[in-house]
């Protein structure tokens, strides 16, 4: 097999190691959270575990779970979503961290809760509410249930136990979910937040919600343990929503996340190459780390098509190459990369680029969603 200076530099870039506070990661490649729905009852069975110590074994340094649902009745909508709380439940996911360790790789769970995605009569609790920051969905309709300040109070608890029941199970750190539209994005975005008390108003208002759960999470666990933030601009209803319009603001939202525990970013954009603000090639992540100091994973779009494939391998195409995104990294724009459905076409995809053989990468196909391979 001939190596190619752009196969021989991925290698080199991508399996540095890096730290999240107390964690050692030991490549730069994470694994992006995905929904898969294979886990009845909630709870994540054998195939499950294989799934992801699959993706461990092959070089992926960093495995963020698909979202887990908090131990909030009006967390979730399908009984086939993994919970992050039960003693079977955890009992599977203490199983699935064991694997993924003992195949050399690190895993911290994805901690979910959806808010008005739900409509109350889905599953798991059909009689629990749909529950947001004030009773608005992202597209719009005001069908839903504006929380009390009870309602908050439960949800920032059951974000801290599910991170205290991470660390006691061993998983190395957390991710709260604040992105594409869910809970803590509705309070996040002026789009859904319409609240006139402390939770609601200009952007750092709007992030005492999500704060809040940091810092308790925080409390919850050892000083080493990693908390990482998962944020971005756009929603699953509204491609175009931005959070931020300037770097001004985008750094009035995540100071006061950095001040109360978050110790990385994960800044989710559809395509990582697109400049974030005008003025700047920065993307979302670059300039989280520029406005934080924090280390950050970036993601979007990494692995996805055959455009990206081609860029692997120094052919033409519409999309940045690999050097692009090693250029990034070696700039210390951002710390990790996030791969996504990529993944779940290749379990070896890690491995192949590691080894520098882009060649054998296969474009994604959708089909790669019906099965847990």
């Amino acid at each position: 097999m001939t190596v190619t200076p752009s196969a021989s530099r991925a290698a080199q870039i991508l399996s540095r190691p890096t730290t999240i506070n107390g964690l050692t990661v030991p490549n730069r490649i994470a694994m992006a959270p995905m929904t898969r729905m294979f886990s009845p009852g909630g709870v994540p069975g054998e195939d499950v575990l294989s799934y992801y110590a699959r993706r461990a074994a092959a070089g992926v340094g960093l495995i963020v779970t698909e979202g887990t649902y908090v131990g909030h009745e009006s967390a979730g909508n399908s009984d086939r979503v993994p919970r992050f709380h039960g003693e079977e439940q955890l009992a599977g996911w203490q199983k699935v961290a064991a694997a993924v360790h003992e195949a050399g790789g690190t895993i911290v769970p994805q901690l979910w809760h959806i808010g008005t995605v739900r409509n109350q009569g889905e599953q798991p609790y059909p009689d629990a509410p749909s529950h947001g920051p004030s009773g608005l969905r992202v597209n719009g309709a005001a069908d839903a249930t504006e929380m009390t300040r009870r309602d908050l109070d439960d949800v920032i608890g059951a974000f801290a136990q599910a991170a205290a029941d991470a660390e006691r199970i061993g998983f190395d750190g957390v991710e709260i979910h604040g992105a594409h539209g869910y809970l803590v994005d509705q309070f996040l975005w002026a789009g859904t937040n319409r609240r006139t008390d402390a939770y609601g108003g200009d952007p750092v208002a709007r992030t005492k919600f999500a704060a809040e759960i940091v810092a308790a999470v925080r409390e919850k666990v050892s000083p080493e343990f990693p908390v990482i933030f998962r944020y971005s601009q756009w929603k699953q209803e509204a491609y175009d929503a931005r959070l931020a319009e300037t770097p001004e603001e985008l750094e009035a939202i995540l100071t006061p996340l950095a001040a109360a525990g978050v110790d990385a970013f994960h800044a989710s954009t559809r395509r990582y190459w697109l400049p974030e603000f005008e003025g700047s090639d920065l993307n979302l992540a670059g300039w989280t780390k520029k406005l934080t100091g924090k280390p950050v994973i970036s993601v979007g779009s990494v692995g996805l098509d055959g455009d990206f494939i081609k860029g692997f391998q120094g052919e033409g195409s519409p999309v940045k190459s690999i050097d692009d995104l090693l250029d990034r990294l070696e700039r210390d724009e951002f710390d990790m990369v996030a791969v996504g459905r990529a993944l779940l076409q290749d379990p070896e995809w890690a491995a192949k680029v590691l080894a520098g053989r882009f060649a054998d990468l296969a474009p994604y196909d959708a089909a790669a969603l019906r099965t847990l391979s």
